[in-house]
């Protein structure tokens, strides 16, 4: 393949240049019409602005796929509206024939809303058909009676709502479908991101994901639309050590063993992530918790990285923060904590020091604005601090933690960016990041020779539009976010074109 004409983003943009790419690998870069085309598929880019190929470094792909067909909650006001929306939605549904065993709603925010959750409310605007809202985080859910009877979850009768653990798993049951129906939903999922610039991604999905992605790759003919990083979860462990499996095993072209991830404490949103502080805004003194023992995260992260695993632990609160750095600090373990949501002023140097990468998802600050100005109005300053982090030496890498944003690199990298949305202000705009360092942490390679073939041609100059837009951090954000995509390459593969 041959790409003529091209402007290189980081390089003199107003020399235009041919790239050549072999077996997946960039083999030549020159100035443009100096490189032999024959025996090649050219391309003529025509100019436009050619960056690396985008990563999606936390995603619940499955989830994903699920949720782009499910009903949006994402602008309920009230547990009324929400309980309202999935009213309407079975009525839809029942009117067409097209009525599911169980309706499941998605993407609610209830931090802030005005009414409670409640079994009563929500059976009134559902009656008997199995119902369940999950929200935004997915770290809780709220379900009518019809659902609680049919899948014989007890102990909720009142508001029907799980957290956590029970979530999870319940969230897990309600989201079986046959193989095949689930790997066309990730296939469209794919192709979706592709669209978006997107080479690659870390799938963190809480299902035995191996197995998954070996067979999705066997069923696609041609290389599968995205790289993909997997990740195992505790309840999985064994299971993935006793098949010899550890991060950077190749399980299929395009498909790698990943991360072991386990979840230590909750979400903002649900109150439910362990702080050094009591919340505000709430009755009583509410500090969160963590989901496991000290002796058993210790136990299970050693486990891990002596199997030959990478870590990648969930941390929220400032205080499951503190607690999973001295972990790996007294273990000399060494991976990325993801989330680094809220860090006490300690925290911030230490994952330079102790070489601990921090995952995060940028437009979760842009999304937990509000919610955050309640609960943590007293520390808002060292919430979703990522200037503070590479200020002090941290290796960031980006995601957007999908379902809970879109797995769009581009509204993670405007969120990063403009610290806002939706012409809004800038929250906290000293927390904000270059572009520069926005696209760095979005992407695994470089546009130089011997570097994958992961490419991305854009239809617009973002560096342009930035300072053209200079005055209008909304305005930036908005470009950003609908950044046009021209052509997608990974490992060698157009997997999207429009041009």
């Amino acid at each position: 393949m041959l790409l003529i004409n091209a402007r290189i983003r980081g390089h003199d943009v107003s020399a235009l240049c041919d790239i050549a790419v072999d077996r997946g690998i960039i083999s030549a870069i020159g100035p443009a019409g100096s490189l032999e085309s024959a025996g090649h598929e050219v391309i003529d880019l025509d100019q436009r602005v050619v960056i690396p190929g985008l990563w999606d470094e936390h995603v619940h792909f499955s989830l994903w796929a699920q949720h782009r067909r499910r009903t949006t909650l994402h602008g309920a006001t009230s547990a009324a509206e929400a309980a309202a929306v999935m009213g309407e939605a079975i009525a839809q549904t029942r009117s067409s024939g097209d009525l599911d065993e169980v309706v499941v709603g998605a993407g609610y925010r209830d931090g802030l809303w005005p009414d409670h959750k409640s079994t009563a409310l929500l059976d009134r605007a559902t009656g008997d058909v199995p119902t369940v809202l999950l929200s935004v985080d997915v770290h809780s859910l709220w379900a009518n009676s019809a659902a609680l009877k049919k899948f014989g979850v007890t102990g909720h009768d009142l508001d029907g709502v799980l957290q956590e653990e029970e979530c999870f798993a319940f969230t897990g049951v309600i989201s079986k479908v046959a193989n095949e129906q689930l790997d066309a939903w990730t296939l469209d999922a794919a192709h979706a991101a592709a669209a978006r610039g997107v080479v690659g991604i870390v799938d963190l999905e809480m299902r035995y994901n191996p197995e998954d992605w070996i067979r999705r790759a066997g069923n696609h003919k041609t290389p599968y639309p995205l790289k993909v990083d997997v990740g195992v979860y505790p309840s999985f462990l064994d299971r993935a050590i006793s098949e010899g499996l550890h991060t950077g095993m190749e399980l299929a072209p395009g498909i790698t063993m990943g991360p072991f991830k386990i979840i230590t404490d909750g979400s903002l949103n649900t109150r439910t992530a362990h702080v050094c502080d009591p919340y505000l805004g709430v009755e009583g003194e509410e500090y969160g918790a963590m989901n496991f023992s000290l002796e058993e995260m210790e136990a299970v992260l050693r486990k891990a990285h002596h199997a030959g695993f990478d870590l990648a632990v969930h941390a929220i609160g400032d205080r499951a923060n503190k607690i999973v750095l001295d972990l790996m600090e007294k273990n000399q373990l060494t991976g990325r904590i993801e989330h680094a949501q809220l860090l006490r002023l300690e925290e911030f140097p230490r994952f330079a020091a102790l070489g601990i990468a921090a995952s995060v998802q940028p437009e979760q600050a842009v999304d937990d604005r509000d919610v955050t100005d309640v609960y943590w109005a007293d520390r808002v300053e060292r919430a979703f601090a990522l200037r503070t982090l590479v200020d002090n030496g941290a290796s960031l890498v980006m995601g957007s933690d999908a379902p809970v944003a879109p797995l769009d690199p581009w509204i993670t990298m405007a969120a990063a960016v403009t610290r806002t949305r939706d012409g809004r202000e800038p929250w906290q705009p000293q927390e904000s990041l270059s572009f520069d360092e926005a696209l760095r942490f979005s992407t695994r390679s470089d546009i130089k020779v011997g570097q994958p073939a992961d490419l991305v041609a854009l239809d617009a100059d973002p560096d342009w539009l930035l300072v053209a837009l200079a005055g209008s951090p909304a305005q930036q954000s908005d470009a950003l976010r609908s950044m046009p995509i021209a052509l997608t390459i990974s490992g060698g593969a157009v997997t999207f074109q429009q041009m």
